[in-house]
């Protein structure tokens, strides 16, 4: 039989179009370059906002609409002047296993630039959440994440300096930072961690190289070692439109 607006009942998605049928007409829009999105394939150039207002007969700022979704969505990105189609997003994994790991296993090139690297006395609300001692000495390692020298990411990791009172001359800022506890002979036991959709800040938006209306993905984690002993608060924001996090359930 045939379904109202192509939506099949077993499809994947529904699109959200109502049973009723009555769709705003960016959404019309949407739905179509979205086709076209699909037959571009990754990297193919969308036809500007002229071409498609006369190819769907609508106005600029209809279609306007559309593609600010889509983007939004990771399914187009801006390149230049022009707008080209995303590739997939990337997959990160739930677990204990660093970025670096879950980027190289999609083919990608990991990276990080380096922003700060300090320490500080401990503040009494990260001494509250890690079980860490206020006021001792902690370090703050914040960086830049890159996937093929694309920034995808800002990471902030706060750890005690008296577990690793090297990092600031023994660490390479652009390697791994959990290879680099393993090299030290620390090893992870668990971790607690939360997820919650949030704006960058201007601050971040410009490391990030975002606009600040892009939607992120921001992931606290507090990490023990094998004993229950503190190891490390990581704040870790991803891109909205770059990523998506998967994990494994079991009964």
């Amino acid at each position: 039989m045939d379904y109202p607006n192509d939506q099949h009942p077993a499809a994947p998605v529904r699109s959200g179009i109502p049973e009723h049928g009555r769709i705003p007409k960016y959404y019309a829009v949407k739905a179509r370059i979205s086709a076209l999105v699909d037959e571009l394939g990754e990297g193919g150039l969308l036809p500007t906002e002229r071409d498609l207002s006369e190819r769907y007969e609508v106005a600029r700022e209809t279609v306007r609409q559309a593609i600010r979704e889509l983007v939004l969505e990771g399914r187009l990105r801006r390149q230049g002047r022009g707008t080209v189609v995303a590739g997939p997003k990337l997959e990160q994994p739930l677990s204990l296993a660093s970025y670096t790991e879950g980027v190289r296993r999609q083919g990608r090139t990991p990276g990080r630039n380096l922003v700060t690297l300090d320490r500080f006395p401990c503040p009494e609300a990260l001494a509250a959440e890690t079980g860490l001692t206020r006021g001792e000495p902690v370090w703050h390692l914040e960086r830049v994440l890159l996937a093929d020298d694309e920034r995808v990411g800002l990471e902030s990791t706060y750890v005690s300096v008296a577990r690793i009172p090297r990092l600031d001359a023994d660490f390479d800022p652009d390697s791994s930072f959990y290879a680099y506890l393993h090299q030290q002979g620390i090893a992870f036991g668990d971790a607690a961690e939360r997820i919650e959709t949030v704006l960058a800040t201007p601050r971040e938006a410009l490391l990030i190289g975002t606009p600040p209306a892009l939607p992120m993905l921001l992931i606290h984690r507090v990490s023990r070692d094998t004993d229950g002993q503190p190891l490390e608060r990581v704040r870790t924001l991803f891109r909205g439109d770059r990523f998506s996090f998967t994990t494994h359930l079991s009964g």
